[in-house]
Parts: C-alpha cells; sequence; structure tokens
C-alpha cells in the first residue's frame, strides 16, 4: 500500500483533520496502522533488502508522515491580564510629554543624565548609579546631547529635547507594576479575582501614576523589587522536577541586584526575600517525603542566586567605564582615581615619574575620608608661644593640612647622609622600609616632630618644621616610609599609587591628619600631629604622592623657580579598573552631602494617613497643576487590610497555641506567606525611614504601600473563603461591600485625575473642593 493510499485511508484530504465525531478512526493511527502495513509487506517482497536500509527507507516514511501532519500550537491567553496591562500602559503612557517643563525632581536627577551624556564624572550621595543609568539610557535614545541647563523646577524643555525619551523608561516601569502585582497575586495561591483586585488598586493610584510619569526612579524600584519576588514564587511554586525554574530564581536574584543598584532601600526588600527563602528551605528540611540531599542542594542554590548582586553590580561596572571625564565630584575621590579621567589631575600629573626618588619633589596628599582634600603644607609663620588655654609650644614653623593647592605644599625627599637635593644620575628610588628627611622646598625646614603636645591635639605630639633656637631641642626629623600598599614584586615608593605611612624614628609615633581646625593663627586650616600607631585611626595615617617631578636645583633661589615651573617624564600609568570599582562604592557609601529643610518634606508617621502633599507643577498662567496625591479611599483600604492582618494572626497563633486549628495547614502556611511578603514588605520598606536623619517626602513610602494593595484583595479572599464560609448572608453582605469599596476608589481616582496629568485646568473653587485635608497645600490663582 502506498503513502498515498495510506492517508487516503486514514480520512485525511489535504490539510484538514477527520471530523470531531470519529474517536477511533483518528489520523494519527490510522496513518500509523497503514505505515505499519506498508513496512512489513514492504519487508515481504524486498527479500535482498539488508537491515540498515530497512531502517533507513522505515525512518524516511515515518519522517515524510510527520511532515504532512498540521503543526498545532494551542496557547493559554489571560484576557484579564492582557485588560490590565493596556489599561496600565494607558494610564501611564498617554500624554506623556506633558507638561513640556521640568517637574520637581527631575531638575535634580536631570543634572546627572546631562553628565552622563557628557561623560562627566560624579557622584550621587543618594543611591548607587542604575538608576541615573536607566534615566541616561532614555535620553540617549531620545538624542538627548546633555545640553539644558536643569536650574529651576518649571523651565521649558526646548524643542531639541525629547521630552517623551526622557519619561518613557520610569512610566514603563510603573506600568509593568500592574500586571506583575497581578501574577504576584497568583503565585501567593490567590484567586484570579484577588489579582485583579490588586491590579485595579495600582492601577487606579494616582500617585503611582503620578510618580511613574515623570524622569523619577520609585516606579523603577517598585517595578525590580516586585519582580524579585514573583521571580523567587514562580520558582518555589514550580514542580522540583523542571529545571526551567532556576532560571526564575537567577532572574530573582538579579532583580534584586538591580534594585539595590537603583535605591539603597531595595537592600532591606533583598533580605526580607532571604528570609522567606530561609523559610521555604527550613519547611523543606522538615519534609520527611524528599531525600536528605535536597534541602542541602536547595539551600546551596537559593543562596548563590539571590545573594548574586554581592559578587558584582553591573551598574557600578559601567558608571566606572562610562564616566571617564573630570567631573565636580573629582576631589571626593583619591588620586588615583582622579588621575585616571580625563582632565582635572589627569593634565597636571600625565608625564610624571612613576618612582619615588631621593631629590624628589613631591606633594603629599591625605587619603583620609575627608569631603575636601588636603596636601601636607607649611609656612613662614610659627606656632604661638603659648595657645589660649596656657600651654606652651615650641614655637617652631607650622605645619598644617591646606584644602587647596599651593606652592608652600611641596616637599623634598632627602637622603639622611646626604647634602644634596637633586635626582641622581640614574635616579635612586625610595623603597619600604628606608628612612628618610622631608625638606619643605620654600622655606628649606626640615619636617620635625618631639615630644610636645600637639595644639589641638594635645594627647598626640606636634609637627613642626625645625628651627633651631638653641635652646637644648635638637633635631628628630628622621621618617621610615611604610608602604601599606606595596605590591610583592616591588617595595618602591610609587607616585598615585602608593599609601604611605611617615612613621618617626625617635618616637615610633605615625604623621596624621587629626581633621581638627587650627585658629585664627594657623589661618583655619587643618591640623598635623604624630600620634602612637596603636592609638591612631587607620583611615587617616595614609599619605600618597600626587604631583612628583625630579629636582635638579640646588640653590634655595633656583629651587624656588624650579617648584614654580615644573617639568615632565614621559611615564605610563594606569589605576586598576577594581581599585576604582571599590573605591566609587565605599564613596557612595560613605560620602553624605549637607541636608536642608524643604518646603514638601515631612514625617513618615505622616504618610500613613496621607496628611502631606507634594506640588510638582504649576502652569506659568494659569490654574493647571500636577500633585503628587494619593487616593484617598484607597489609601484607607490599605491601612485598614494593615490593621486587620495583624489582629487576625494574633488571634489565629493565639488559638493555634492553645491548641485550636481553625485553619488546615495548607491554609495557614497560605496565610502566613501572605503576611512575610506584603507585611513583611510594608515594614522593611517603611520602618528603616522612622531611623534616618534625612529629608524624606511622600514618594518615599510608594514602594511599602504596594505590599498594602496586594494584601488587601488576598485578606479579602480570606475573610470570604475561610472565616464566612457558613453564613451566606454575610458572604453576599462583603461582596457588597467590596463592590461598593472598588466603585469609590474609581470615583476617587477620577476626582483627582486633574491634579495627576495637569489637565483639564481647575478653576479655584474646583480646587478648594479637592482639598479634603487642611494639611494639603494645593496652590490656585485667584482671577
Amino acid at each position: 500500500m502506498s503513502y498515498s493510499a495510506c492517508v487516503e485511508a486514514s480520512g485525511i484530504r489535504g490539510p484538514s483533520l477527520q471530523s470531531a465525531g470519529s474517536t477511533d478512526r483518528t489520523p494519527e493511527s490510522s496513518i500509523g496502522r497503514c505505515l505499519q502495513t506498508n513496512t512489513k509487506s514492504g519487508n515481504r517482497r524486498v527479500t535482498g533488502e539488508s537491515p540498515a536500509a530497512r531502517r533507513h527507507r522505515g525512518d524516511s516514511s515515518r519522517m515524510s508522515a510527520m511532515l504532512q501532519l498540521p503543526l498545532v500550537v494551542t496557547a493559554q491567553v489571560d484576557l484579564v491580564l492582557v485588560l490590565v496591562s493596556l489599561l496600565a500602559l494607558w494610564t501611564r503612557l498617554s500624554r506623556l510629554s506633558y507638561p513640556n517643563a521640568v517637574v520637581f525632581d527631575e531638575v535634580y536627577y536631570g543634572q546627572f543624565v546631562s553628565l552622563y551624556m557628557k561623560r562627566v564624572f560624579f557622584i550621587d550621595d543618594s543611591g548607587p548609579p542604575l538608576g541615573h543609568m536607566i534615566l541616561a539610557l532614555g535620553a540617549y535614545l531620545g538624542g538627548f546631547d546633555g545640553n539644558f541647563v536643569w536650574n529651576r523646577i518649571g523651565a521649558e524643555y526646548p524643542s531639541s529635547v525629547s521630552v517623551w525619551s526622557l519619561r518613557v523608561l520610569p512610566a514603563l516601569c510603573g506600568a509593568l507594576c500592574v500586571p506583575l502585582v497581578y501574577l504576584l497575586t497568583l503565585e501567593l495561591r490567590f484567586s484570579h479575582l484577588s489579582a485583579l483586585g490588586a491590579a485595579v488598586l495600582l492601577l487606579l493610584e494616582n500617585s503611582l501614576i503620578v510618580q511613574s510619569r515623570f524622569m523619577l526612579l520609585e516606579s523603577v524600584l517598585i517595578f525590580l523589587v516586585l519582580l524579585a519576588f514573583f521571580s523567587y514564587l514562580r520558582f518555589h511554586n514550580a514542580p522540583t522536577s523542571s529545571w526551567f525554574r532556576y532560571v526564575w530564581l537567577l532572574l530573582s536574584g538579579v532583580s534584586c541586584a538591580a534594585a539595590i543598584g537603583v535605591k539603597y532601600m531595595g537592600l532591606f526588600s533583598y533580605l526580607l526575600l532571604l528570609g522567606v527563602a530561609f523559610l521555604h528551605t527550613w519547611n523543606l528540611v522538615g519534609d520527611q517525603s524528599v531525600s536528605h540531599v535536597s534541602p542541602i542542594e536547595a539551600a546551596g542554590l537559593r543562596s548563590r542566586s539571590v545573594r548574586r548582586f554581592q559578587r558584582e553590580n553591573p551598574a557600578l561596572n559601567v558608571c566606572v567605564h562610562l564616566l571617564n571625564r573630570s567631573g565636580p565630584h573629582d576631589q571626593l575621590m583619591s588620586s588615583a582615581f582622579q588621575a585616571s579621567l580625563q582632565g582635572g589631575l589627569s593634565r597636571i600629573t600625565q608625564g610624571q615619574p612613576l618612582e619615588v626618588a631621593y631629590g624628589s619633589q613631591v606633594t603629599l596628599r591625605s587619603s583620609a575620608s575627608q569631603l575636601i582634600p588636603c596636601w601636607l603644607h607649611s609656612h613662614k609663620a610659627n606656632y604661638p608661644v603659648r595657645y589660649e588655654n596656657g600651654r606652651g609650644s615650641s614655637h617652631q614653623q607650622q605645619v598644617t593640612c591646606y584644602p587647596f593647592k599651593d606652592v608652600n605644599n611641596w616637599w623634598i625627599i632627602k637622603h639622611p647622609g646626604r647634602q644634596e637635593l637633586v635626582v641622581d644620575t640614574p635616579p635612586r628610588p625610595v623603597r619600604h622600609g628606608d628612612v628618610i628627611q622631608l625638606v619643605h622646598g620654600m622655606t628649606s625646614r626640615f619636617l620635625n616632630s618631639h615630644d610636645v603636645a600637639a595644639p589641638m591635639s594635645p594627647h598626640a605630639q606636634e609637627v613642626s618644621g625645625y628651627v633651631d633656637f638653641n635652646v637644648s631641642m635638637p633635631a628628630q626629623n628622621l621618617w621610615k616610609v611604610d608602604i601599606s600598599n606595596r605590591e610583592a614584586e616591588s617595595e618602591v615608593w610609587k607616585t598615585i599609587l602608593s599609601e604611605v605611612r611617615l612613621v618617626h624614628v625617635n618616637t615610633s609615633a605615625v604623621l596624621k591628619l587629626s581633621g581638627v581646625s587650627l585658629p585664627e593663627w594657623g589661618f583655619r586650616q587643618l591640623e598635623v600631629v604624630a600620634e602612637k600607631l596603636f592609638k591612631a585611626h587607620g583611615s587617616s595615617l595614609g599619605w600618597n604622592v600626587e604631583e612628583h617631578r625630579y629636582g635638579t636645583s640646588q640653590e634655595p633661589k633656583e629651587r624656588e623657580a624650579e617648584l614654580h615651573s615644573p617639568t615632565h617624564i614621559d611615564v605610563d600609568r594606569k589605576i586598576s579598573f577594581w581599585a576604582k570599582f571599590l573605591e566609587l562604592q565605599w564613596k557612595m557609601l560613605a560620602v553624605k552631602q549637607e541636608e536642608s529643610e524643604h518646603k514638601y518634606s515631612s514625617a513618615p508617621l505622616e504618610w500613613i494617613t496621607m496628611e502631606t502633599n507634594i506640588a510638582y507643577w504649576l502652569h506659568a498662567t494659569t490654574n493647571a497643576q500636577i500633585h503628587l496625591i494619593g487616593n484617598p479611599v484607597s489609601w484607607g483600604v490599605a491601612n485598614l487590610s494593615l490593621l486587620a492582618y495583624q489582629l487576625l494572626a494574633a488571634v489565629y497563633m493565639l488559638r493555634r497555641r492553645r491548641g485550636f486549628k481553625d485553619l488546615p495547614d495548607a491554609v495557614w502556611d497560605q496565610f502566613v506567606c501572605l503576611g512575610c511578603v506584603c507585611v513583611g514588605g510594608w515594614v522593611v520598606n517603611f520602618v528603616p525611614f522612622l531611623l534616618m536623619e534625612k529629608t524624606l517626602f511622600l514618594y518615599h513610602y510608594l514602594p511599602a504601600l504596594c505590599y498594602l494593595y496586594l494584601l488587601s484583595p488576598a485578606l479579602l479572599e480570606h475573610t470570604h473563603t475561610h472565616l464566612l464560609s457558613s453564613s451566606v448572608t454575610h458572604r453576599c453582605a462583603l461582596c457588597v461591600c467590596v463592590s461598593a469599596v472598588l466603585l469609590s476608589v474609581f470615583v476617587s481616582y477620577r476626582t483627582f485625575c486633574p491634579l495627576t496629568y495637569g489637565s483639564p485646568e481647575l478653576s479655584a473653587n474646583q480646587l478648594r473642593g479637592l482639598r479634603w485635608r487642611d494639611t494639603w497645600d494645593i496652590l490656585y490663582r485667584r482671577r
């Protein structure tokens, strides 16, 4: 029988299938029987055919049959998910370019975006760089060149700036939060109806819409945190036999890393996720149906994937590479970091000698963690004979740390056994452990210390430029070179790269910056002292050579002229990527700029009841304006849900302690998981702000609020299913109340839409009608 006969007998005409009424004679079974018969008959007719040839002919027949079959792809589409996603995109992305003016913190983030476009180095003490890079990516895609002055809120964007591209990525993240909450509710094992409720609460939250539609970072942070929890729960709920589940676990770790890269507050969500993972692993340990190895493997995989951010932060990697030009925050970084940037210090240090030698002329910068750098300095002024408190001094030449570049910052490295102050040919390098003298370039005084109390730090020794007053106070001007970061293969003192401690030979005290400002007689410069090593703090002991040249003049007058006109020797010098990476990481964590009070700053406890708002934008001539005001109904529902869950959890735990199990174990585990994720998420995103001493705003509460919107529908479902299951009347009443609340949420959303989108313009009376709380600051012009 031929294949065409098989197809005809099986009831197939072309690509179509047989009618649905036939059950036994399916096309596949008919073709299979025909192929089997055809193969057997062929084997009987071709007696001389080899087994290999028969197998090849059989495989070809089966392949031909498969190619003739229709290829069917079955897909399940959640239309509700599609609908809420489209609505989220519409509410966040529609008319995104309005207003065509700088809105609130866009004036702050826009400055960093411009610096990224120009590849100029900067440090933002408010957070790590990934958030700025995401905003800069949108600007880059829109062709923004960075040439816009972000000097005031309300400044009009020129036609050359694509406002839509500046705002599209935060808006897209804000829109994706809505379907993410829907999917996250399903992963918490609640119904599609609860998932829809959570999505609707986020969809109609006015404050989230406002925060998403501008060049701000909260929507990006919320999206990444929700994605981390959704991915982890997707991994946890997937069948253990599926290896694809580990892709979700990896995505969870990457999302955690990205969240921390946007704002440091993401760290608390990461810790919460670690806690949830620990509880799941602990439950797995108690499950006797699994092998002993499974919990260990699960714990290891969870730990490695969710802790991924500790090994690498791609945002900082890219930041180090992108921002390679000198900028406004250079002085916060070390000399080595500054010298690696184009322009700025690199123009001064380019071509300097690499190895410090006897006779080198150097400036020594303190490596102490100061916001303002300073250099070892001396000048023609002595310490006063007596200080204000009556203590006496050596009355020798002052040695200080000066926060500006100055010719009096230059010192000469001298060999103690020679009088020459010039570099030999070839140069004789200074090595770790060598004993040197430091001669001040402009006054020729030796750096000295002795057992005399320092002017402002009496527990430490005074450091001075030695003056021989012939009063039985001999010079003590020998210093031992201790290179703390020397390389194993080389102990040579290197320009910029080496961090050196100068140990006083006579007293074993270490030269250090005390950080205290001297009085008027010291010109308010910073005090330098010598302190015993066991007392001194390590971060203030180091010095590094920033500017360096080989001295060629022995006479003081010639040397003074030489100090004003440096010479260079071409030497290639680079700082490693990881050294820059670690320094930038530390500076972003340690450097804090001064905080100032803001008109719209608020306390965390005011956020819960929304006693405050923020005016984001006001039209220059009309009453059109945009405010960060939440949906009052949704806000109240969130607070009630938080309180209800805590009370209900307390009752359940007390009764379980007394031996009453009101819930089956599976339902109880679901209830606990809901509390860990939602209540825990609210706690870790709200409580830390109570301990912070910084300027805070209402938008800091939005990540915590999202967890309560996730909690509310799930808690209602729990109440409907497990607490009111015996009373149909109560369940119907609950449904009516929920419907009324949802209607109120929508009405409240529509009421505040003019303040959410900035249009339509409202009259003064209408604006006064929107002031639902006396503490809200809503602006309007009288006409």
